[in-house]
């Protein structure tokens, strides 16, 4: 298994995504292309005594880096040989199984489009990461690739929302959930409604597990396993849970360090507090796939440390060996919605 990692993309790039993927050629066993400005890789390998597994690390040059602030358009334009740009080029040349970058999301949603395509009938590319519940997750899709969408839209990501839980979360039959301002199937925006519609009639088929409209105080409860709703709304949902759950850990910290007493307390709590930081630590998964390209790509937190890197390539490597692709490809016939006054 090859993965191309675009080294220079993250706010602690070249440095984590370096340590990182040493990390998974020395643990998983994986050979790694790293892409980016050769003499900052090599500095990097340097620094991190790599000499281990240097036969499974390939750097190729790539001179330019697209920043944060740059525009999402740059990769196919004015930075064409960035290393996002490259490494999507490698991708869809065959050059490895899957990539992975932290770099600018939506560069990396236009790259993936423009270089390495969408699945044949697909309409948009979703991001897809896993929220924590207390059923253990959730895959939340669409989370801010595509703003506004189509009821076709959320059908689709219905469908590679199932097939990816069924693949890489061994959830057999994974139940989906529309997010809605309330569970009753006449509430909601006419897209919502239609699309509610469509998603029911899927059921009814039997090809999705639909259960429903559900509530975003449903989701930590495990009430779906599989969060679908448009970019906007999954991106404010990622946000606010990503933002409570830093509040609560704080919150235990100063309850937990008050005096004496508490302290007490906090050692007798220790490993079940240890197991929940272990659930809510997005280092533990670390990315989220961009489905409906026809290659893997995974999109690592833009913060990712090392393990967090090295999780990325453990997700690239089950992505790329879990058939999701085919799933999609081969069923793209129940994914699609005729237009009006055609069979």
């Amino acid at each position: 298994m090859k993965i191309i990692v675009d080294a220079m993309g993250g706010d602690n790039a070249p440095q984590s995504t370096v340590e990182g993927s040493v990390l998974a050629a020395r643990e998983l066993g994986v050979e790694i292309v790293l892409v980016g400005q050769e003499k900052a890789i090599l500095s990097c390998l340097e620094k991190v005594k790599s000499d281990d597994v240097a036969g499974k690390i390939e750097v190729v040059n790539a001179p330019e880096v697209i920043d944060m602030c740059d525009s999402p358009m740059s990769v196919t334009k004015e930075k064409k040989d960035s290393s996002l740009g490259v490494a999507l080029r490698l991708l869809s040349e065959g050059k490895g199984d899957a990539m992975v970058s932290g770099g600018n999301t939506g560069a990396v949603l236009v790259g993936s489009t423009m270089y390495v395509k969408r699945i044949r009938g697909i309409r948009r590319a979703a991001l897809a990461p896993i929220l924590p519940t207390d059923k253990g997750g959730a895959l939340l899709i669409d989370c801010g690739a595509n703003v506004e969408c189509t009821p076709e839209y959320l059908l689709q990501f219905a469908y590679m929302g199932s097939f990816y839980c069924q693949k890489q979360m061994k959830i057999a039959s994974p139940r989906i959930g529309l997010i809605n301002n309330g569970a009753e199937e006449s509430k909601g925006t006419p897209m919502i409604k239609e699309t509610y519609g469509l998603l029911k009639q899927a059921g009814e088929a039997g090809r999705l597990n639909f259960v429903g409209n559900i509530e975003g105080r449903d989701v930590p409860f495990g009430m779906a396993d599989v969060i679908l709703c448009d970019g906007f709304t999954g991106n404010v949902l990622l946000k606010t849970y990503e933002g409570v759950g830093l509040y609560f850990v704080g919150e235990l910290k100063k309850i937990f360090f008050k005096n004496l007493g508490t302290k007490l307390a906090a050692l007798l709590v220790k490993n079940g507090l240890g197991a929940l930081k272990k659930k809510m630590d997005y280092k533990e998964v670390g990315g989220a796939p961009l489905l409906g390209i026809c290659k893997p790509v995974i999109k690592a937190h833009g913060s990712s440390d090392p393990r967090a890197f090295k999780s990325a390539i453990r997700q690239a490597v089950q992505y790329a060996e879990s058939g999701i692709i085919r799933d999609i490809t081969e069923n793209i016939e129940h994914m699609t919605v005729s237009a009006p006054g055609k069979n």
